[in-house]
């Protein structure tokens, strides 16, 4: 059986003394680890209910009737309230972070082409994945890489709900230890 492969912050088997259980750190992957076409089916998914679309809107200061007033959105072409977009695309973006960059994104730099072809409303389930669209090396900041990552998000019924872009500054693996050593 071969040894499985080695995480961030693990110090591998040659430093892990007799006896001790090996721990394996939960994290994002490494710039080298992202393959340009890959796509990355992000499970479970999310049901998002009444109480989520109202706690957003109205935390993020969101009035807009469509989110928060039934008879109001009774009366509008869904004829019922929508999940708030804005929830959607960060409930996108969190259920990419365990599997792509938790722990090895630097910062994120932008979102761009969102879409948002259909509704959610409460209820809903949302399901996402990610393709890796482009990577390069960022040219002024040595032990980082720049990723283009492509998000589509659809509901229980495999309806394209939305799509975005998002460019994200992510460590190397060696930059990513270089950092964790000098903190």
């Amino acid at each position: 059986m071969s040894e499985p492969a080695r995480q961030a912050g693990d110090p591998g088997p040659a430093a892990q003394p007799e006896g001790e259980e090996r721990v394996v750190l939960q994290r994002g992957l490494w710039y080298e680890e992202l393959e340009t076409g890959t796509v990355y089916a992000h499970r479970p998914g999310r049901t998002l209910t009444e109480a989520d679309n109202v706690l957003f809107s109205t935390l993020t200061m969101n009035s807009q009737p469509l989110h928060l007033d039934a008879a109001y959105s009774a009366g509008q072409p869904f004829g019922q309230r929508l999940v708030n977009s804005m929830l959607t695309l960060a409930v996108m973006v969190g259920q990419s972070v365990g599997q792509l960059t938790q722990g090895t994104l630097v910062a994120q730099l932008g979102l761009t082409d969102v879409v948002f072809p259909y509704p959610l409303f409460h209820g809903d389930t949302l399901y996402s994945q990610t393709r890796v669209a482009a990577k390069r090396m960022s040219g002024s900041r040595p032990g980082q890489g720049i990723v283009t990552l492509e998000h589509t998000g659809h509901n229980q019924d495999g309806t394209v709900v939305a799509t975005f872009t998002r460019t994200a500054l992510m460590w190397t693996e060696s930059g990513g230890q270089q950092s964790r050593n000098t903190r």
